[in-house]
């Protein structure tokens, strides 16, 4: 469950923990994985990527944590679950709406959907 005031999503691993996305761990997460977390999706996303975003996540809390430690710390039969905690917590960080000019996303380019069913704003 997101605690969308402060960006904080629970999730179960070794133990109930805080998973959250603040500017450090996005940083943390870049130097780790050698490229913007803007160039992640679907596609690009493995086991070690994964790995890395739970390990950042979860550093605001256990500072001492490693990669191999947070290898160690998620069961393969939750995968799943855990990376749809991953995504939930990185949504929380970046609330639709609240970017740049409230136009959504961390950069604020995200575009607002069309009211018209031609695809055109009025």
């Amino acid at each position: 469950m997101a605690n969308k005031q402060r960006g904080y999503v629970e999730v179960t691993l070794d133990r109930r923990r805080r998973l959250k996305f603040d500017l450090n761990a996005l940083s943390e997460l870049e130097g780790a994985l050698g490229k913007p977390v803007t160039q992640l999706n679907d596609s690009t996303v493995g086991m070690q990527e994964l790995r890395a975003m739970v390990w950042a996540g979860l550093l605001h809390e256990d500072p001492g944590l490693t990669l191999r430690d947070t290898g160690e710390i998620i069961e393969l039969e939750r995968i799943e679950a855990i990376t749809e905690k991953v995504t939930e917590a990185l949504l929380a960080a970046f609330p639709q709406g609240e970017g740049k000019n409230g136009k959504g996303g961390p950069t604020g380019t995200g575009r607002k959907p069309s009211a018209s069913p031609s695809g055109r704003s009025a």
